[in-house]
């Protein structure tokens, strides 16, 4: 069953370790627990539904709390304190594309708010109801999932844009292709969120962002169906690809994504390097990237996140081994850790393994194998739990990220962290950490992860967390990233796109949602925020 208040399914935890614990208690002072609601008091507060009635709809309280937020920190924290605020009127599960079609028109003409549902895994309030006179229907896309077709000549695959994470890969399985695309919240999230808030996985160096995987596709809009063929390359215009990649459910709802697809590799492996400091470390990324080494990902941790997995990973005996080895080779207390993965045809990957590990040595960095990258494969998809081994023991854990040029990583780095700690709050600390997630010639993501403790009050809490957000947020604006490399924009970080796309940019985004939804219909607030002027 999988939580109505937190990440994932009920059965599966990832407690925090003694070591852990010890350390967040010398970092940040002991943790502030507070109580969780409980699920029947919650839906006790749910009031009645506002929506008239459709064949469609489930209004029962309980099924409107489980799609009443996605999982961003402010979410977490309304989730824990059983204070929602909002819930919508009303889910629907529509089983296929006419009965969307059916909704979006009743919808429209009954005046409702309508918020598209993939896999509630949003970390921006993409699927947060909005406070609305008007009544608000969230509609889930759960039930179009499957793969519809699969075309092996091209290489394309048809499914329903529910469909989530590991039955895509299942289903592609079966016919010995994959489609690679592995984001954190791979376990929930499905492909047509993925293309709504144009996603990156975590092997996309290999694979491609989901902007190089989406091939084309069909969205309901308010106007009408908008069916978006597959080309494989075309300079007839702009692309209409585009106008979905992003759109968080502004103009529309995705009901089937066709994917390029790949046969699946011949072989897979993850490995473990550590490098010597920060400056090699990220000299040697860019490098490896710049070289066009054919890799399916490369992950660099700095000193600080380097530590602190070191110590969250509570063996603490192997680690301090490991430790003494490192150190022996030049490896001491500001080294970096270098994951990287290669995929594909054998021999290829064995060539490809070499040159790595040869470039790395001759940066001065210590290459471990497998044994490490096989722990990170195994636990991939698991951090997300984390959170909630870090509430019980009373911290909280948030992260941002951005993707900016090579030659202002190291000063976005530093600053976006300096800015997240000045924003702590007088007598507290926050425990402030970096890897570089994605990497391209040109420049790299970063993702930047932070835990403190609760405050007295969650409300307190919340608003600790905006003042850092902010502050972060800022800096990324001021020095040129963007303000969001995967999570999307949602309504978190609507506040600085228009640093980002300036002014005539938010002009024409918002000409084309009043295009598509001329009275606001569909997710208003999200992505354009308050520049939400359209209708």
């Amino acid at each position: 069953m999988r939580r109505w208040n937190g990440w994932g399914d009920e059965a599966t935890h990832f407690p925090l370790k003694p070591a852990g614990r010890d350390f967040l208690k010398r970092v940040l002072g002991p943790g502030r627990i507070h109580a969780d609601a409980a699920l029947a008091d919650v839906m006790a507060r749910v009031p009645g539904s506002r929506l008239p009635h459709h064949r469609l709809i489930d209004s029962s309280a309980e099924t409107r709390v489980r799609h009443a937020r996605g999982q961003s920190l402010p979410d977490w924290l309304a989730m824990r304190a059983g204070d929602f605020g909002t819930f919508p009127d009303g889910v629907a599960q529509p089983a296929d594309r006419g009965q969307v079609r059916e909704l979006l028109d009743w919808a429209v003409e009954h005046g409702i708010r309508l918020i598209p549902y993939g896999g509630g895994t949003s970390v921006a309030g993409h699927i947060n109801p909005p406070v609305s006179n008007a009544p608000v229907l969230t509609l889930s896309l759960a039930r179009l999932n499957g793969l519809l077709k699969l075309d092996r000549t091209s290489q394309l695959a048809t499914f329903g844009a529910g469909t989530p994470g590991p039955e895509v890969e299942r289903l592609l399985a079966e016919q010995g292709y994959v489609l690679g695309h592995y984001p954190q919240s791979w376990e929930l999230s499905t492909i047509g969120g993925w293309v709504a808030s144009r996603s990156s996985g975590q092997q996309s160096l290999r694979y491609g962002r989901i902007e190089q995987l989406f091939a084309g596709g069909r969205v309901e809009t308010p106007r009408g169906s908008l069916e978006i063929p597959a080309f494989p390359a075309s300079s007839a215009g702009p692309d209409l690809r585009e106008l979905v990649l992003g759109s968080e459910g502004r103009l529309g709802l995705i009901t089937e994504v066709q994917a390029r697809v790949s046969p699946q590799p011949e072989h897979e492996s993850f490995h473990v390097a550590f490098m010597p400091d920060w400056e090699h470390g990220v000299r040697l990324a860019r490098e490896l990237v710049q070289a066009r080494l054919p890799l399916s990902m490369v992950r660099l941790s700095n000193p600080e996140e380097t530590r602190t997995q070191l110590v969250l990973a509570g063996h603490e005996k192997a680690v301090a081994a490991l430790e003494r080895y490192l150190r022996l080779r030049g490896c001491g207390d500001g080294k970096c850790m270098l994951t990287f993965g290669v995929s594909g045809e054998a021999r290829a990957c064995r060539q490809t393994l070499r040159e790595t590990v040869r470039r790395i040595r001759r940066a001065g960095g210590v290459h471990t194998g497998r044994p490490l990258g096989r722990k990170w494969e195994e636990t991939r998809f698991r951090s997300p739990y984390l959170r909630h081994g870090l509430w019980e023991h009373g911290y909280v854990v948030d992260t941002l990220e951005t993707a900016v040029n090579w030659d202002r990583v190291p000063e976005m780095v530093a600053q976006v962290e300096d800015a997240i700690r000045g924003e702590a709050g007088e007598g507290e600390q926050a425990h402030v950490f970096t890897h570089l997630s994605h990497l391209y010639a040109q420049g790299s993501s970063i993702y930047t992860s932070y835990v403190f403790r609760c405050s007295d009050s969650l409300e307190e809490t919340r608003q600790r967390w905006w003042r850092m957000k902010s502050a972060a947020s800022d800096v990324i604006a001021r020095l040129g990233g963007t303000i969001s490399h995967q999570h999307g924009v949602g309504r978190d970080h609507a506040p600085w796109l228009p640093a980002e796309k300036g002014e005539q940019g938010m002009a024409a985004l918002t000409a084309l949602m009043h295009h598509f939804d001329p009275d606001t219909r569909l997710n208003p607030g999200c992505l354009l925020g308050e520049n939400d002027h359209a209708g």
